[in-house]
């Protein structure tokens, strides 16, 4: 499986007074297996940019080609790509719609013609893999909490059998622990099942103790594209585009400027614990 975004443009409302260039000559290519952060500040053109991994909007110009395939091009199947290419909102209410959480789940592998007992060993096994209790299968997903509507729309996605997950700012509004739940789940779902994550964000210190590999944009387009310890030695860069480099990162950059023989290169709490009891012998 791979993803080839390939010099897309998207203009809002061409023509018009309103129109808006969302997106500029952006091009990347995700491989089988890979876990990418996609940041940037709100407005910079993420939402707008994985709306177009799964074709639910098309581009203005350029291409994106799934396993080699153009997928805007005519007579692609996009039904079948969007069980491919799973996207979850950044707003769970969107997605959730049925009476009770399991029916929720079952509604995309229903709609993909399957057999009902496979639709229900679908929705089960992924309702199990985000970790929802048995208890909350037959009540409304509105009467949960934020993170269980989460976890419910993570596997209304899962359900599908997705070889690609995007999330939208998964942990929007949930409290610290809330997050950490949310990000430690996705995790486990790319080690477990081997599938390319995607995971949106305007926070650098979630993508810092997750992601392998980040894309930063801003304006509209991709302005860098590499592991986190690279992309996070652009502090004055990141800091331009209203980014903030992860506070260990910041921390230690801070203490190297004031004298101390600190590594300022590293990006997780953990890490930063380690040099500063280094420094100081213990």
């Amino acid at each position: 499986m791979s993803i080839i975004v390939n010099h897309l443009d998207h203009v809002f409302s061409p023509g018009t007074v309103f129109e808006k260039k969302a997106l500029s000559d952006v091009s990347f290519k995700v491989e089988n297996g890979e876990y990418i952060g996609l940041v940037g500040h709100t407005g910079s053109g993420k939402s707008t940019l994985v709306a177009h991994l799964n074709a639910l909007l098309e581009p203005t110009g350029g291409g994106i080609y799934y396993d080699g395939v153009d997928i805007f091009s005519e007579g692609y199947d996009r039904k079948a790509l969007r069980g491919k290419v799973g996207l979850v909102f950044q707003y769970p209410e969107h997605q959730l719609f049925e009476e009770d959480v399991f029916s929720d789940v079952c509604f995309g592998p229903k709609n993909l013609g399957l057999d009902r007992s496979e639709v229900e060993l679908r929705a089960y096994d992924a309702l199990k893999a985000v970790g929802v209790k048995d208890e909350h299968f037959y009540v409304s997903p509105f009467d949960i909490s934020g993170g269980e509507k989460r976890r419910v729309a993570i596997a209304g996605v899962l359900a599908m059998k997705p070889e690609v997950l995007i999330l939208d700012e998964p942990c929007a509004g949930l409290d610290p622990k809330g997050r950490e739940e949310i990000l430690s789940l996705v995790d486990d779902l790319h080690d477990n099942l081997g599938i390319s994550v995607i995971l949106v964000s305007h926070s650098m210190d979630d993508l810092a103790e997750h992601v392998h590999r980040i894309l930063v944009i801003d304006g509209g387009k991709l302005v860098m594209d590499g592991e986190p310890r690279e992309v996070f030695r652009h502090r004055p860069e990141l800091d331009a585009m209203g980014l903030t480099v992860p506070e260990a990162t910041a921390i230690m950059s801070d203490l190297k400027r004031m004298g101390l023989a600190v590594r300022d290169d590293l990006i997780t709490v953990e890490e930063a614990k380690r040099e500063i009891l280094r420094v100081f012998g213990r």
